[in-house]
């Protein structure tokens, strides 16, 4: 198509990678909305829900576990949840990170967005 106008072919090129990856980044961005972890803490007492960006969702708390006397250890639980769920989204975050960079074939361990 471009072949008689030397390095400007190649930089077409570069330049359609370049959309295809940000169009590829926003649809991963979309689907980490989409995609939901759990972090659960004491035994399962209390569950928080986020998506893979991170945003909670959802709390679910035992009954249980509520005792005027236990206010300190049900924060606790509860703040427990929320880490482990965000702690479960970043980690499901760079994984799937990490698939598109081995679709478009960059190096293992090439952390996206650049």
């Amino acid at each position: 198509m471009l072949k008689g106008l030397g390095g400007l072919g190649d930089m077409a090129k570069m330049m359609k990678q370049a959309q295809d990856m940000q169009g590829k980044m926003a649809q991963m961005q979309d689907d980490l909305d989409q995609i939901m972890v759990e972090g659960i803490s004491g035994a399962g007492l209390v569950k928080a829900r986020a998506t893979a960006k991170g945003e909670l969702k959802s709390l679910d708390i035992d009954p249980s576990i509520f005792n005027g006397d236990d206010k300190e250890v049900v924060e606790d639980l509860i703040l427990a949840a929320i880490k482990d769920a965000q702690s479960k989204a970043a980690e499901r975050a760079q994984q799937e990170m990490g698939k598109m960079a081995e679709a478009m074939g960059l190096p293992a361990g090439m952390k996206l967005p650049f």
